[in-house]
């Protein structure tokens, strides 16, 4: 009983000493710092945007189109960063807008980083002739430029955010299960893997419970990654008319909307590129920042 009580205290010591391990070597990259603040805030909008914005994204106010921002002649306070050709509030389709973006986000990197793991760890303790043609095929989707296979996929589905979302986690899934395969294989060959063979652990023990946590932190730093890819995708399929359709605020769509007008008023294309911009870049540098504090290899002594 007093063994029991010792490993469940050093159990409950250990997680904080990782915690904190962890946000030590985080904290020494101080772009990811930043990122991760802006994440924080980009997340909080995306939840609370409804209530935070100003006035409802798709009201339309006909007597004041493509109304300047505040600061600049003709502009109000009514409209912090003015209107677009429709009458309707930048900042509140910007802030409602970040909901779609955080929520293509999240789908999408849960779908691919579940399936590519799965057929991964499938790949990685599977025979050799099954090994290679699952490689094969993997090798055949990343032969395709991204966003023209994500193109041709939602062409096939149809133009909406769900086949969007579709098409961009089939386009990231090899990723995940190139890297997943690649932990796998390391790890097989480690003594606690044939310890845990050796009292009698069954396949999926083993590859659930015994490898996949080992093979952990690549995955997360590419999920950080992909979240990125994830939102610029959206919003390039949003660009071209194939993702999420109009009157939808999301980023890209605004871009596609706003055109036309680029001359004319610059701030209904500006300040959606700069939110798709912010965004993803805060993205990388916190992606950057986990790679740094996850992998050994990069750790100072």
């Amino acid at each position: 009983m007093d063994d029991a009580l010792s490993g469940e205290t050093a159990g409950i010591h250990q997680r904080p000493g990782r915690l904190r391990e962890f946000w030590f070597y985080f904290r020494e990259n101080r772009g990811a710092v930043i990122g991760l603040w802006i994440f924080v805030v980009f997340a909080i909008l995306a939840v609370f945007g409804p209530w935070i914005a100003p006035h409802d994204p798709t009201a339309q106010f006909r007597e004041a189109t493509l109304q300047p921002p505040a600061w600049q002649e003709g502009g109000t306070w009514t409209f912090f960063l003015g209107t677009d050709p429709l009458g309707r509030d930048m900042l509140s389709r910007l802030i409602v807008g970040a909901r779609y973006s955080f929520f293509v986000g999240v789908i999408v990197v849960t779908v691919a980083a579940s399936g590519g793991i799965l057929i991964g760890l499938i790949a990685g303790f599977s025979p050799k002739w099954l090994d290679s043609i699952i490689m094969r095929i993997m090798d055949i989707i990343l032969a395709f430029p991204s966003l023209l296979l994500a193109l041709v996929l939602v062409a096939v589905l149809g133009p909406s955010l769900t086949n969007a979302m579709i098409a961009i986690a089939i386009v990231l899934q090899p990723h995940y299960v190139r890297l997943t395969r690649a932990s796998v294989m390391s790890e097989r060959q480690k003594d606690y893997v044939t310890s845990a063979r050796v009292a009698g652990a069954g396949l999926p023990r083993l590859m659930f419970v015994t490898v996949l946590p080992n093979c952990l932190a690549p995955i997360i730093v590419q999920a950080a990654l992909s979240f990125s890819t994830a939102i610029l995708d959206a919003a390039a399929l949003g660009f071209l008319g194939m993702g999420a359709q109009p009157p939808t605020p999301e980023w890209g769509t605004m871009l596609a909307e706003a055109r036309e007008f680029i001359l004319r008023a610059w701030w209904v294309v500006t300040f959606p590129g700069i939110a798709i911009l912010v965004t993803v870049l805060a993205i990388n540098l916190m992606g950057d920042g986990l790679r740094d504090a996850l992998d050994p290899k990069l750790k100072r002594s």
